[in-house]
């Protein structure tokens, strides 16, 4: 790819999403008319190794995607995004469709989503030398146990994206270095949490505990367009910056500075062509 910059890897889940933006939402057994449709690759896992990869890194995706129809456009756009692919897909898959409802007024969003529900229950062994960085998702029991033994045995920095709570949970975030979760995720009292914990809310402050010492990030307010994926670009601008040897503070900064500047543009990748 041409990339001098970190080495990332992200294990999770690649998905078809179809995204309506709409003016008003469509009432009980009614219909109404997108004012704009996008259909792209996406998923957590995804979409933060695309912007990884936008901010001049080198990102690798380990997810099952396939050789069907759908999994060829999911390969399309991470070609355009330039991610390369591991594919964990068994012969005849193909990547779950999400269905994404964007209230274009005040950019709240609506997904419905197979999700990870049709993810393989074997794959291929998941190498993680030679990378900076490898970010999990929680999609994929055994490919998140996979990226993650292989990684705390080559000494990479772990990265969870704890959006809600996954029972692969509990077996990562001993072992992880770094987690940041949304405020809807709910850690069972008796899971050990890593070194590093940031914990997300919207546009609120993001608060963190780095080794034992606490503080808040300010997130920049925007005028909002779309908040679809601002998380996931959260994640991927935060593991590019902790690649790079940012402190945890200023890496949250910079990772809260590029999902607030995706918030001014429809879905994810008309703002990674900013970039």
């Amino acid at each position: 790819m041409g990339r001098s910059g970190p080495r990332g890897l992200f294990v999770g889940l690649a998905t078809v999403d179809v995204i309506s933006r709409v003016d008003e939402s469509p009432p009980r057994n009614g219909k109404v008319t997108a004012v704009r449709q996008d259909v792209s690759g996406g998923g957590p896992a995804l979409n933060a190794a695309a912007v990884f990869a936008a901010l001049g890194g080198r990102a690798v995706l380990a997810a099952p995607v396939g050789d069907t129809a759908l999994g060829r456009l999911v390969c399309e756009d991470l070609y355009a995004c330039g991610v390369e692919l591991l594919d964990l897909a068994p012969p005849g898959f193909a990547p779950p469709v999400s269905s994404v409802t964007v209230h274009a007024p005040s950019g709240d969003r609506q997904v419905v989503s197979f999700d990870g529900s049709g993810y393989p229950d074997a794959v291929p062994p998941i190498h993680a030398e030679g990378f900076d960085v490898v970010l999990l998702d929680g999609h994929g029991l055994a490919a998140a146990r996979s990226a993650m033994r292989s990684a705390v045995a080559a000494g990479v920095t772990t990265i969870l994206d704890a959006g809600r709570w996954r029972p692969v949970f509990a077996d990562l975030l001993p072992l992880a270095a770094h987690a940041v979760c949304s405020a809807d995720f709910v850690l069972p009292g008796d899971v050990p949490t890593p070194p590093v914990l940031a914990v997300t809310d919207g546009a609120g402050p993001i608060r963190y505990r780095d080794h034992g010492a606490e503080g808040t990030v300010d997130v920049p307010a925007m005028a909002v367009v779309d908040t679809l994926g601002a998380g996931d670009v959260l994640h991927g601008a935060y593991a590019f910056a902790i690649a790079r040897g940012e402190a945890v503070a200023d890496a949250l900064r910079f990772a809260a500075a590029h999902a607030s500047a995706k918030c001014r543009y429809p879905g994810v990748r008309a703002w990674l062509a900013t970039l």
